[in-house]
């Protein structure tokens, strides 16, 4: 396969087409064929965006229909007949079953876009600069989502200064010994702490990124009670653990908390087609007119085949089948952690969002390399990328899941 045009042509920042060195041509649900022909099953899936699998025929059905129909594409934030069906589906479908109510801002196709716009629309309502963040945190690759990650060689990227953040240890931040919530509440309370109130408190309930970091359900509440208490606008990105990744369509929804904003992105127009949208609690949403702009914030295309994937969630049967492939995941992973305890330090994560941490990572980068050669599709992460993430689609077939475990414990074994 030639792929010396990519490395002749293509920037060093490459990433995936080192860790991958062959040329994909089609996919359908959790499989991938290259040019020779040989099939992957996919736990990668766009790291995340693509929780519906490649190609999901009842999503992408909506797609070729607006294409070939003539209809708007791109239309700024006018008001277009994709947008007001997204709107009402998202409304009836996801928000009201869940006793939800926010206002929707579409600031642009990335995930990072919805993150900025959050950050901006906190301290324009509070009035106040600075920002609290947590250890191992990744929020995006703009300026202001870059400042509140926790990576220092990701801080670093831009070569600009970054203010305004407070860091704080997420929760079990070196190994559960660290009550992180008391802390915060303690330290804005106290006036000689020297911190100052921020304008809002974001997170992640899962640290993707950061290494499968798991919040705890009482920990996520403590957030949102302190958030209420100290008037902190209280963020959760739910970029990569949202739209259906670890079981429910929030993946916040476990700790029965309503976030006064949420960031949306990824896996939520359910074709890889960019997408994101901030939901805003309605009396947060200070923004004037036009105050706040992107030019792709009209991805009707986008609109459309997210309005198919909403709908999929008021099916019994679909979301009755995720719980189920959920429970099977989680069970197969066990059985990896107990059998490889030499190689496995833990398994991490909710739902179809798993990691397992390993010893460390050349155990990890040995066993990328060997699940790649025999079909299968795996990225790594954490600070140390000792961490194996495993994404399968949320629709994966029981053979194809089947299929990838078995080459996932080939992997480790070797």
């Amino acid at each position: 396969m030639n792929t010396d045009v990519f490395s002749l042509y293509e920037s060093n920042v490459r990433r995936y087409g080192r860790s991958f060195p062959t040329v994909f041509t089609r996919a359908l649900g959790a499989t991938i064929w290259d040019e020779a022909g040989k099939s992957y099953i996919d736990f990668l899936v766009g790291s995340g965006a693509l929780n519906y699998g490649h190609n999901n025929p009842n999503i992408l059905a909506k797609a070729i229909d607006y294409l070939t129909g003539g209809n708007i594409l791109l239309s700024l934030d006018m008001h277009t007949a994709a947008k007001r069906e997204f709107i009402e589906v998202f409304v009836d479908t996801i928000l009201k079953p869940r006793g939800l109510s926010y206002k929707m801002q579409f600031p642009g196709p990335t995930g990072t876009s919805a993150n900025e716009a959050a950050l901006s629309l906190a301290r324009k309502y509070t009035g106040r600069s600075s920002v609290m963040a947590f250890t191992n945190a990744f929020h995006g690759m703009s300026l202001g989502s870059l400042a509140v990650s926790g990576s220092a060689s990701t801080r670093e990227l831009g070569g600009v200064a970054r203010h305004d953040v407070i860091r704080v240890p997420y929760d079990g931040y070196a190994n559960g010994a660290f009550d992180s919530a008391s802390y915060i509440d303690y330290v804005l309370g106290d006036l000689g702490s020297g911190i100052e109130r921020p304008a809002a408190i974001i997170l992640e309930t899962i640290q993707a990124e950061g290494g499968m970091n798991t919040a705890s359900a009482r920990w996520l509440r403590e957030i949102q009670r302190i958030c209420r208490n100290h008037g902190i606008v209280f963020i959760v990105d739910d970029i990569q653990a949202g739209t259906g990744r670890t079981g429910d369509f929030f993946s916040f929804e476990f700790a029965k908390i309503e976030p006064d904003i949420v960031c949306l992105s990824k896996s939520l127009s359910g074709s890889g087609i960019p997408l994101s949208v901030v939901l805003i609690r309605p009396d947060i949403d200070v923004w004037k007119p036009g105050e706040h702009s992107g030019t792709f914030r009209g991805n009707n295309l986008a609109f459309v085949t997210a309005g198919a994937m909403c709908k999929m969630w008021s099916d019994i049967k679909f979301t009755a089948g995720v719980e189920r492939t959920a429970v099977k995941l989680q069970r197969c992973l066990d059985d990896l952690v107990a059998k490889f305890p030499n190689c496995i330090e833990e398994k991490r994560g909710r739902g179809l969002m798993v990691g397992l941490k390993c010893r460390s990572q050349a155990i990890v980068n040995r066993v990328h390399d060997a699940a790649f050669a025999n079909g299968l599709l795996i990225e790594s992460s954490g600070p140390n990328r000792d961490v194996i993430k495993v994404l399968p689609p949320i629709t994966i077939t029981d053979d194809e899941l089947d299929r990838g475990i078995t080459i996932l414990k080939q992997a480790i074994q070797e």
